[in-house]
């Protein structure tokens, strides 16, 4: 489907929003899902790029996507240079969704972000606030960047959420370190029988708080950031290790079958 751009800001550096308006038929996401996004008319690069959905606004005859990216290579450098007016094709919404009723019991939630990571997080929080009683529900929000440069839309979780921390690598804002560092000491605080974690982040930080949720069976869902190709699972590109029913190795398709796993499922080398 073709999407128009309405704006491509750039909030800080190497990090920019990206608004698309797009005809009222495309399917409504849900938090952890993702979209596929390319420029029609080019060949290099050729292949879409995965982003995850940021927010969403339904009107009388057209949607507006929203996508919160940072510059990394060849195709979010040119996706920054669009400007407003500008058209891209978009495909979507891919994947499965962080499911807000897997737990019902939940009076805590906890919600981790590591760098972009926090994309998804902010939506998931956002949906949360309008599908469950505010009142009884707790949203903790964890949130780890490079710098305080890096650390992006804080503003709108601070909204949400009933209580906040951030870390960063360089100490320039919050705990001087990884944010799991933070939630490590706080883990006591969350009882297994009323507490729910979902995070999204690199890899060192999501097997970070696999090994720390051994101990601490605290129910968590992930968000897995992966490269992929196609964005439906025929490529393979996106491939992970993971373990099956019975604990062996296998492997999954973070595209097809993520990007959202329970924690338990993945096999974090």
């Amino acid at each position: 489907m073709n999407g128009i751009i309405v704006k491509n800001k750039r909030i800080t550096d190497g990090h920019f929003l990206l608004s698309m308006k797009l005809s009222g038929s495309f399917q409504t996401p849900r938090p952890g899902q993702f979209v596929m996004v390319r420029d029609k008319g080019r060949s290099d690069p050729l292949l879409g790029r995965p982003f995850s959905v940021y927010a969403f606004e339904r009107r009388e005859t057209k949607v507006i996507v929203e996508i919160l990216y940072k510059v990394v290579g060849k195709g979010t450098l040119f996706l920054s240079m669009l400007k407003r007016g500008d058209s891209l094709e978009i495909f979507g919404p891919y994947g499965h969704a962080f499911d807000v009723f897997v737990f019902p019991h939940a009076t805590k939630v906890v919600l981790i972000s590591g760098g972009i990571g926090i994309a998804p997080i902010a939506f998931l929080a956002s949906n949360y606030r309008r599908i469950v009683d505010a009142g009884n529900v707790e949203l903790i929000f964890y949130c780890g960047a490079t710098s305080a440069l890096a650390l992006v839309e804080v503003e709108k979780i601070k909204e949400l959420s009933s209580d906040i921390f951030i870390s960063t690598d360089d100490g320039s804002i919050g705990y001087h370190g990884v944010i799991t560092d933070v939630f490590s000491k706080n883990i006591s605080m969350y009882d297994p029988e009323n507490s729910i974690i979902y995070a999204c982040g690199p890899g060192p930080m999501l097997k970070r708080l696999s090994d720390l949720l051994v101990k601490n069976p605290i129910p968590c869902h992930v968000l897995i950031e992966e490269r992929m190709a196609c964005g439906v699972g025929a490529c393979l590109g996106c491939t992970v290790r993971s373990k099956d029913k019975n604990g062996r190795d296998a492997h999954v398709r973070v595209c097809k079958d993520g990007p959202v796993f329970n924690i338990e499922d993945i096999a974090w080398s």
